[in-house]
């Protein structure tokens, strides 16, 4: 199957610290579905950020979409960042917009007319629980409702990778079912799902998922599943 991600001796550090991620060698297939494990302080958010090109790796390679994009120009950065969603811990909603507004922001940014983007937000809203809501703006939602307007808008254009940072963490038992049941569906339509947790419950409720796991930086794979195969075997 081919790879929509492939890392090679990657290392990262910030400034002149120690490597906070370190010989990083493995692949991720595309449509796979990836749960993204470890201790607090392992390097899973930094891992995510590498995945989604907000940070180049200090050391190695990283192929995205079957592109060598590590030492890529800045400027060759957007059409690959356009082609992956992202559910950050922290939100990262757009203050004076609205829940509508924050999760139409993709298919604008794509070209949607106003016409294109209405049915979809509406239809999306509705589905994360929040048509009721789309007028609000972000500090008269909860946490749990913000949650859920940031995963709205990562998943509107479906994205051909999904990298989300502990996407269920604010919401209840419910919620976080039906959230799993919207990433399941997009990679049954072919979207690579990475998945950054602690919540164990959400893996069993995965089947076929497969885990990755990093200890103090670097990946643990005792299964041998995502290392990279030799020269002349991918």
């Amino acid at each position: 199957m081919p790879a929509i991600a492939e890392f090679d001796s990657v290392g990262l550090r910030y400034g002149t610290g120690a490597e906070v991620l370190r010989d990083l060698d493995f692949r991720l297939a595309d449509g796979g579905f990836y749960f993204l494990t470890g201790p607090s302080g392992a390097g899973k958010t930094s891992l995510l950020k590498l995945l989604y090109l907000a940070q180049r790796p200090t050391r190695g390679r990283i192929r995205l979409f079957g592109e060598e994009l590590s030492e890529a120009a800045r400027e060759e950065l957007p059409p690959f960042r356009r082609r992956i969603g992202v559910v950050f811990q922290d939100f990262r909603l757009i203050r004076h917009l609205s829940a509508f507004d924050n999760v139409a922001l993709p298919l604008r940014v794509a070209g949607a007319t106003d016409e294109e983007v209405e049915g979809p937000v509406r239809e999306m809203l509705a589905w994360v629980g929040l048509a009721d809501r789309a007028s609000a703006r972000p500090a008269t939602l909860s946490g749990g409702e913000q949650q859920r307007v940031a995963i709205a808008r990562a998943v509107i254009n479906r994205p051909q990778l999904l990298v989300a940072d502990e996407p269920t963490g604010n919401v209840d038992a419910d919620m976080a079912n039906r959230l799993l049941h919207l990433f399941t569906a997009l990679n049954r339509l072919g979207t690579t799902i990475v998945v950054a947790t602690h919540d164990i419950g959400l893996i069993r409720a995965t089947p076929g998922a497969q885990m990755i796991r990093l200890e103090n930086g670097s990946v643990v794979d005792p299964t041998g599943l995502l290392r990279n195969p030799p020269p002349g075997h991918r």
